[in-house]
Parts: C-alpha cells; sequence; structure tokens
C-alpha cells in the first residue's frame, strides 16, 4: 500500500480528522441530549452504538451527499425534523425537573442520535470528502479515528450538562439554530438566499427560539396540567 507511504495520504488523513473536529461539535451536543435521558449505566452505551453507527452513516453517505443536497425540499424537511428532535429533548428534560427522575430506552436514544446526525451531516461529509480527493481507505480511516473523538465529545458534553442546567437549554437551541440553517439552506430556497443572505442567519436565529421557546411553553402547560390533577 505505497500512498499510505506518500505525505499527501498523512496530510489528507489529518485534514479529515480535523474538520469531523470542527464540525462535530453540535453532534456531539445531540448525542449527549439524547444519552442524558438514560440510566447512568447505559449511557456510554448509548454514546458508543449511536456515535459508532453515525459514523458509518456519514460513510455511507459521503457516496451521494451531493446529490441529496441537489433535491429540492429535502433540506427543509431535515430541518423540520432537527426541530421537533430539539423540542422533544428540551421538553422531556423541562418535564423532569421537579420531578422524579425518568428515564428513556437505549433504542430510541440511538435512534435520535442517528436521525439527528443524519439531517446535520449533510453538508459535513461533502467538507470530508473534498478532503479524501475519492481515496476510500483515507475517508474510513479519517472518519473512523474521529469515532472516540466524537464520543471523548459527548461523555464531556454529558457531565457538563449534570452540573450546568442551562448547557440543555443552549444545546436545545444550538440544535434549532442549525435547524433553521438546514431549512434556509435547501435548494429550493437557494435564488432567494442568496439574493438575501442575512436570511440565513435569521432563519437560524428563528430556529432557535422556536425549539427553546416551545419547549419552555410545553414544559410550562405540562407543569400546570400535573398541578390542577
Amino acid at each position: 500500500m505505497e500512498f499510505v507511504q506518500s505525505a499527501d495520504f498523512w496530510i489528507g488523513l489529518m485534514k479529515i480528522v480535523w474538520i469531523n473536529i470542527i464540525l462535530s461539535g453540535d453532534n456531539a451536543v445531540v448525542i449527549a441530549l439524547a444519552a442524558r435521558s438514560l440510566p447512568p449505566h447505559q449511557q456510554r452505551k448509548a454514546v458508543f452504538w449511536g456515535s459508532g453507527a453515525a459514523v458509518v452513516l456519514r460513510i455511507l453517505l459521503t457516496v451521494v451527499a451531493a446529490k441529496l443536497l441537489e433535491l429540492s425540499f429535502l433540506q427543509i424537511i431535515g430541518g423540520c425534523l432537527l426541530l421537533w428532535i430539539g423540542f422533544q429533548l428540551l421538553s422531556d428534560d423541562e418535564e423532569d425537573e421537579g420531578e422524579s427522575k425518568t428515564y428513556g430506552s437505549l433504542m430510541a436514544a440511538v435512534r435520535t442520535i442517528l436521525i439527528a446526525d443524519l439531517v446535520m451531516s449533510l453538508d459535513n461529509v461533502i467538507a470530508v470528502a473534498a478532503a479524501a480527493h475519492g481515496n476510500v481507505v483515507l475517508l474510513v480511516l479519517g472518519l473512523a479515528i474521529s469515532i472516540p473523538l466524537v464520543i471523548f465529545g459527548s461523555t464531556l458534553m454529558i457531565k457538563l450538562m449534570e452540573r450546568f442546567p442551562v448547557i440543555v437549554l443552549l444545546g436545545a437551541a444550538l440544535i434549532g439554530w442549525v435547524g433553521g440553517e438546514t431549512i434556509a439552506n435547501d435548494a429550493a430556497l437557494h435564488g432567494y438566499v442568496a439574493a438575501h443572505p442575512s436570511l440565513h442567519y435569521v432563519a437560524a436565529a428563528l430556529g432557535a427560539a422556536l425549539v427553546v421557546g416551545a419547549g419552555k411553553f410545553w414544559a410550562y402547560r405540562s407543569r400546570r396540567a400535573s398541578a390542577a390533577a
């Protein structure tokens, strides 16, 4: 395998790992938020299986990502899905405050991680594919190396969320922000957003505000209903 001994190979590998470190911050937040609803002994399993499956999904997605991004309304659907995930994660957390802690299931957490990572990685995998220059070995190695990095980041986020609950709110807002960005990046809206660049940030801010506002309102209604009962 002569290409492994070339400088270009190692430079490309470092590029892919670095891209994943930069672009996987929001994914680590989603993984941490989803795993946080599990019992402590299942949190590591959710982080491991969720991160591993998400990276495998990214490898498969890289082959078709560029074509998928050309489809109209796909990112609008994906962005709305992210807004829903952010709302659910925040409202579930708020409902648990002040009550006995209720835990979710491992499969539900892994499913949430996979769906969110699938939507959030559409743009990311294009950058990774560009750095790989068509070298499949380089692509797989780079993404495989990123697994422990994502796992470490997610585990650290879980601990920080337990210590500083406000991070949960910020994490949900981040998911909403990415959801708004995803909608604005849809192929059907490309011409309009290109003519009005500020709409990209408006959509992202509205997404964050919608997730936080809806999550807080739902939790408030739930607490009032519980108090009335």
